[in-house]
């Protein structure tokens, strides 16, 4: 196996895993209303996965989307002491996510999800975003559907890092900034 060059870079394999549960993981939405399905997947630095798909409701903004429901068990299930250590030093880090839709160009993820994915990513993740053409496998199918549909694609998937997908954001190292400040003390 290569070496990689970052904890965030992942092999062919990891890629065509997550994209893979991502897509399965949109046919277990529950949109009744839209018929908008999204599927998420996440891959940890322990080797495992999560997803998620979205669920909504006839209360509109009660739903939750499929990032939040593939990121909120692997919280939920860390035990931690109160209050919170903000580093999030013993939740396992998020090394990539993939979001797939039916739809092209394929769906990013919203402003809440965003941040709530803020909170929990490092911002050089890179998240994975496929549409309707799903994971490309060859690379010439895959350079014939860069030039069919504009854009720059990655085994089919626009790529984007947390920071180019939520640029000057507000995340967990920001309230540590507040409270250093609040309490006289310099975090430099």
């Amino acid at each position: 196996m290569a070496q990689l060059s970052s904890p965030f870079d992942l092999s062919k394999d990891e890629v065509k895993t997550l994209a893979e549960l991502a897509i399965a993981a949109k046919q277990k939405a529950y949109c009744p209303y839209s018929s908008f399905q999204v599927g998420a997947s996440l891959l940890l630095s322990t080797g495992t996965y999560s997803t998620g798909a979205n669920v909504e409701i006839a209360s509109t903004p009660v739903g939750i989307c499929a990032e939040r429901c593939a990121i909120a068990p692997i919280i939920a299930s860390v035990t931690r002491p109160f209050p919170p250590d903000p580093s999030h030093a013993n939740i396992p880090i998020i090394r990539a996510v993939a979001v797939a839709t039916n739809i092209d160009p394929p769906a990013s993820p919203c402003g809440m999800c965003r941040q709530f994915m803020r909170e929990f990513l490092d911002k050089d993740v890179k998240i994975w975003m496929y549409g309707k053409y799903g994971y490309v496998d060859d690379e010439a199918d895959a350079q014939a559907e860069v030039k069919a549909n504009g854009g720059k694609r990655v085994n089919g998937a626009v790529v984007l890092t947390m920071d180019e997908l939520l640029p000057m954001s507000f995340g967990p190292n920001d309230m540590q900034k507040n409270e250093q400040k609040f309490r006289g003390t310099s975090g430099s």
